[in-house]
């Protein structure tokens, strides 16, 4: 992993780029990207009527079954986001949904040298904590964050598989500020666009692939 030449003030350390691969050297960005989202988009697997009938579920665990598509999936996320924050908003933290943003924040936040923070529902962080509601289906939930995981002034990138109604990445986005970050963006894996959920968001959006119906 090569090093950029800039320096995370707060840790004291050297703040790694995202890899470079042999394969990005000779293709575009954009490119690259594009097969990575093809293999990706190949690599889900389909469950009409789950969990109940009219919906089609996007099952996204074949990815992280296998070891290629793991790290297609990871790599496309770091280009994704180096192609939409561009050099100078390298995320400090990376925070992770409850429950499905918990298998991509930690690998991606390491990719970044950065933190990983997790949303959790209300009732499963010990110490002094930050909630926000948010709607669902049938009546609210609640999301909690510890107050001491984000710092004042740091860049935070919020992770999820899928974007729906917006509802819960929303309360994960007022938690970040709540904790004094500063929230750079959301990034998917899907979003379900015919729902509108970046309409409920108030940072830039960024998606791997598109809905059901497209």
């Amino acid at each position: 992993m090569t090093l950029s030449a800039d320096t995370d003030c707060s840790h004291g350390t050297a703040r790694p780029e995202p890899n470079a691969t042999a394969s990005t050297s000779q293709l575009t960005r954009s490119q690259t990207l594009s097969e990575l989202k093809t293999r990706i988009k190949a690599g889900l697997k389909t469950y009409p009527d789950f969990p109940k009938k009219g919906i089609l579920f996007e099952d996204i665990l074949p990815l992280f079954a296998s070891h290629t598509l793991h790290e297609d999936l990871i790599r496309a996320f770091e280009l994704q986001i180096a192609e939409s924050l561009g050099p100078h908003n390298i995320p400090d933290v990376i925070v992770g949904l409850d429950a499905r943003g918990f298998l991509i924040g930690p690998t991606l936040a390491l990719r970044f040298g950065a933190g990983f923070v997790p949303v959790r529902k209300a009732g499963k962080l010990p110490g002094e904590i930050e909630t926000a509601e948010y709607q669902k289906e049938y009546g609210t939930d609640t999301f909690a964050m510890q107050t001491s995981a984000i710092q004042p002034g740091q860049k935070v990138l919020v992770v999820d598989d899928l974007i729906a109604t917006g509802g819960s990445a929303a309360a994960a986005g007022t938690l970040v500020e709540k904790c004094g970050g500063q929230l750079l963006g959301y990034i998917f894996i899907i979003e379900l666009t015919f729902l509108n959920g970046r309409d409920k968001l108030n940072a830039p959006v960024f998606t791997l692939l598109e809905s059901q119906e497209d």
